[in-house]
């Protein structure tokens, strides 16, 4: 009888902001799910990054803005409407060429009556920023306000100015790891002593938080042969490129970078994985 979703297997994911509606995705797929959050969100308290790009913006500094978020873009504007009126905001920015990277910061647009110059194609990683921009021209000399979201991203900095661009980041959050620590502990506990068959990456900065933890704990040589043996699924390039600088296994990356989609297919290949690691 064939195999249908994750038919029972127990299912880890890192997931903050969308932690039950990816538990739900896990038990409607058949799994059990072990959800905790290896992220907060954090607002800035000091604002005057922000604040300062929100000035020169509205005097017509940028000739381009890049959008990473949809959440980034949201507050970012929150923030500049404690100073400036919206309408003058949203001039402002339709004013530049608008980069949205992926469908999030278009929605966000789309809410201020805004549309993007160049949306980034998927996966939407920052070498898809960069080839875009290669291939509409030259970026010498371009002032470039970049919306940055979590953490830094120095890769996409370095390369912009190399292409001869002046670039202003501006930090909108960050990631801190969560308050209470203990439901991230638990799942990591079970990960350790092989309790997990699959772990669901949707986010770069969750790596950096749990081998954080891990470190501190010094857990982390256990933690990566527990990954050995169960299925390890990263939602995209991105974060599978941070797994990769951990040394951590990628072995299944769903047809596209969603979520949901990443719960589906990796249900559906599980099964099969844990088979092949089981004769390797």
């Amino acid at each position: 009888m064939a195999t249908v979703g994750f038919n029972g297997l127990t299912v880890a994911a890192f997931e903050s902001r969308m932690a039950t509606e990816m538990a739900r995705l896990i038990e409607r797929y058949g799994g059990q799910p072990h959800v905790a959050p290896a992220l907060r969100e954090i607002p800035l308290s000091d604002n005057t990054a922000v604040l300062e790009f929100g000035k020169r913006l509205l005097a017509g500094h940028f000739e381009m803005v890049i959008l990473l978020t949809g959440a980034g873009t949201r507050t970012m504007v929150e923030i500049l409407q404690t100073l400036y009126p919206l309408e003058s905001i949203k001039t402002a920015i339709a004013s530049t060429t608008v980069v949205a990277r992926g469908p999030k910061p278009v929605a966000a647009l789309k809410e201020l009556g805004l549309a993007p110059s160049i949306t980034v194609p998927e996966p939407n990683t920052w070498r898809d920023i960069l080839q875009v921009l290669d291939e509409r021209g030259s970026l010498i000399e371009v002032r470039i306000a970049v919306q940055e979201y979590g953490v830094s991203n120095p890769y996409l900095l370095a390369a912009l100015r190399e292409r001869g661009a002046q670039i202003t980041p501006v930090p909108i959050y960050k990631w801190a790891l969560p308050e209470d620590m203990a439901p991230l502990r638990r799942v990591l506990d079970a990960i350790v002593a092989g309790q997990v068959d699959s772990l669901l990456i949707t986010n770069a900065a969750q790596i950096d938080h749990v081998m954080q933890l891990l470190e501190q704990e010094g857990k982390v040589p256990q933690f990566k042969e527990a990954c050995k043996k169960m299925v390890v699924a990263s939602i995209g390039p991105t974060a599978s490129e941070r797994l990769r600088h951990y040394d951590l296994p990628i072995d299944f990356e769903p047809s596209h970078p969603k979520m949901g989609i990443l719960v589906k297919e990796t249900s559906e290949q599980t099964h099969a994985l844990l088979q092949q690691k089981q004769l390797t």
